[in-house]
């Protein structure tokens, strides 16, 4: 069963636990219950509400169940997560093995990353009717450890095609950027908990390397899946949702559970997460040789809505 993301974005509310629910309660007036979800039905909660409250007791029983605790920023970025110690029977072997791997490794599974990222972002601009040629040709030229930055080369001319030539990448700016910000925080969390369950170290990258960053891995494995986000982003805009309204949320999220191709056949987005951060512990194991990596192409539910449009 796939697990919900669940985003709490109004301030007065207080979470807590209730034989197995998370319960959601107004903290206003008669303090009134909002809601429950099941604890073992969720995926992640992303708290975005800056006056948001809620026991230990809920982060513990969150933490047992390998669901992510996100707390956002104003921008809706990710600025901290609670992730579970534990994740995998197998964890501690998973990450010796992932600590001993050679260098020679990282590089060779951070070509497979940037070759996938570009020929999803190819598929993301010919979905938009722009050229994909330029991405296409840099993802043949991707050599082992990507020295040539050939990933860096395809954003610079990804985000032009995409969203024009006055758009920038900003994430402290609203608008596209913004829908950026929260889709991509949404991704993180899905990537995260699929790190975890993998037993994998999420500060263990194969590429970024920032001292700052403890989640290097999760960034490197959601790269192929960006995309997604983005040309999700380009549709909203195109229909006149210009902010991060709780629609425009909902329709992020709901991104991440369509089906896309795999090698198995229509596979969903967090599926597809979970296969990749797996076969990359595999490979660690040496039970393996290459990552389980997305098929070039668009979830099948946003292509279809492309074309209705």
């Amino acid at each position: 069963m796939l697990g919900r993301i669940v985003e709490v974005a109004d301030d007065r509310r207080h979470l807590h636990v209730h034989r197995g629910f998370m319960v959601v309660q107004d903290t206003e007036g008669e303090r009134k219950e909002l809601g429950q979800v099941p604890l073992d039905d969720i995926a992640a909660v992303i708290a975005s509400a800056h006056g948001l409250s809620y026991t230990n007791n809920l982060l513990v029983a969150l933490a047992e169940r390998g669901a992510p605790f996100v707390l956002c920023a104003a921008n809706h970025n990710a600025v901290g997560m609670l992730l579970p110690i534990e994740g995998n029977f197998e964890q501690s072997r998973r990450i010796e093995a992932q600590i001993a791997a050679s260098q020679p490794i990282h590089k060779r599974l951070w070509a497979a990353v940037v070759r996938s990222k570009l020929e999803q972002q190819a598929a993301a601009l010919e979905a938009t009717g722009a050229v994909t040629a330029p991405l296409l040709a840099l993802a043949r030229k991707v050599k082992s450890g990507d020295p040539d930055n050939m990933e860096a080369q395809g954003a610079r001319r990804y985000w032009s095609l995409l969203f024009g030539d006055d758009f920038r990448r900003d994430q402290n700016d609203g608008g596209r950027n913004a829908l950026l910000n929260y889709g991509y925080t949404v991704l993180r969390a899905a990537t995260a908990r699929a790190v975890i369950a993998a037993g994998l170290h999420p500060g263990i990258g194969l590429h970024h390397s920032h001292d700052n960053n403890a989640m290097r891995l999760v960034d490197d494995l959601m790269e192929p899946f960006r995309p997604i986000i983005d040309l999700k982003v380009w549709q909203l805009w195109r229909n006149e949702e210009h902010e991060v309204t709780p629609e425009a949320k909902r329709a992020l999220v709901r991104t991440l559970y369509d089906d896309m191709q795999s090698d198995i056949g229509a596979t969903p987005v967090t599926v597809c997460v979970q296969k990749l951060a797996t076969s990359i512990a595999q490979i660690y194991l040496g039970d393996r040789d290459k990552p389980d990596l997305p098929l070039p192409g668009l979830p099948l539910a946003l292509a279809n809505s492309l074309q209705d449009e």
